[in-house]
């Protein structure tokens, strides 16, 4: 505070001597050194890894499985834990009660049905080869096949995809892993009552993981597809893969997922991390000291002319901020080699928006 006042009374000193203009303010040699301004040439820059940003790990979509209940029942059995790893088609579950008898009954009626259909048949057609029945018949006897056959097919596939097997009745539905993976977690309790659809098991591929990753709104234009991403747990490193197009209300943060192409084995789903995304940055790196705040706009002191001019131009130009990393910061709008006020700004402010002025 004390050093901000006597900023101000430097500039009221001063004033009388300064010319100042809309968008630029004109000092001289001596006056600058009694601010204590410093230029900087402006940096070419390709790319700025970004601040610390929070992101929590989990699992990419394509690699994640549901076992969920398919009929309405008790669970009779539970097999692996949370953290467990599973195989393609190992026994999970089993669940019994009314519903997995109405399944059995049905495919066994169904395919009693299709036998006797095909008997009939069978008989029809050597009757009608005989010339004892008509073509009618055995066109009835064949529709009528053909119905029961769809019918068997139909219960049997229901059987299938509820877990039991054809030719039992009275047994439980046994529900069998979809997929290689790891069970993430256990949704129901052994005894249990659950209704058709309820969630029993998570399983997924844990080698294949996502990072989502909230990143302020301000820096979007700098994230790029396939931009780099790494974490502070060392050899975690991945790529960006999606750039949200809808933003968070509360946060005003937008959504990026990157895919972890190296170190997943060192990572958790639902892991909260801290990760830097290499930011594309199509402009200039500077010292974030050198960027001035006004009026919701980002503002930069560019002298103007030659630097051993007496009096000094300076004049207010507004950036684009691509993207900044601690004390440095990439801006758009500006060319490599461009001479910026860095250190003295709030002695400039101060003139440029008239304060200390008689």
């Amino acid at each position: 505070m004390l050093r901000f006042r006597l900023l101000l009374v430097v500039c009221g000193a001063l004033a009388s001597t300064l010319v100042a203009a809309a968008d630029a303010i004109s000092v001289s040699a001596a006056q600058i050194r009694a601010m204590g301004i410093e230029v900087a040439a402006a940096d070419s820059a390709s790319a700025l890894a970004s601040a610390a940003l929070p992101a929590r790990v989990v699992v990419a979509q394509d690699q994640l499985r549901v076992l969920a209940a398919p009929v309405a029942g008790m669970v009779e059995w539970l097999g692996p834990a949370p953290g467990a790893a599973v195989k393609r088609g190992q026994p999970l579950a089993r669940i019994a009660g009314a519903q997995v008898l109405e399944l059995q009954s049905g495919a066994l009626q169904a395919a009693s049905q299709l036998r006797l259909a095909r008997d009939a048949l069978a008989r029809d057609e050597q009757l009608f080869a005989e010339g004892l029945i008509s073509m009618a018949r055995l066109s009835a006897s064949r529709a009528a096949a053909a119905q029961a056959e769809a019918l068997s097919a139909e219960r049997s596939q229901g059987l299938a995809l509820a877990g039991a097997k054809p030719g039992r009745v009275g047994s439980a539905l046994e529900l069998l892993a979809p997929a290689d993976g790891v069970v993430l977690d256990q949704a129901v309790q052994l005894g249990q009552r659950v209704e058709a659809s309820t969630l029993i098991y998570r399983i997924a591929r844990t080698d294949l993981l996502w990072l989502e990753i909230q990143a302020p709104l301000a820096l979007a234009a700098a994230y790029r597809l396939g931009a780099q991403v790494r974490t502070a747990q060392q050899g975690v490193r991945g790529k960006l893969i999606s750039v949200g197009a809808a933003v968070e209300p509360g946060s005003q943060s937008l959504l990026l997922r990157a895919q972890v192409e190296q170190g997943a084995t060192a990572l958790r789903p639902g892991q909260l991390v801290e990760v830097q995304v290499d930011a594309a940055a199509d402009g200039v790196r500077l010292p974030a000291a050198a960027l001035l705040r006004q009026a919701g706009t980002t503002l930069v002191f560019v002298r103007q002319g030659s630097a051993s001019a007496d009096p000094v131009s300076f004049m207010a130009q507004e950036v684009r901020l691509l993207a900044q990393s601690g004390n440095s910061v990439v801006v758009g709008g500006l060319a490599a080699g461009t001479p910026v006020a860095v250190k003295g700004l709030s002695a400039l402010k101060a003139v440029w928006t008239g304060v200390g002025k008689q």
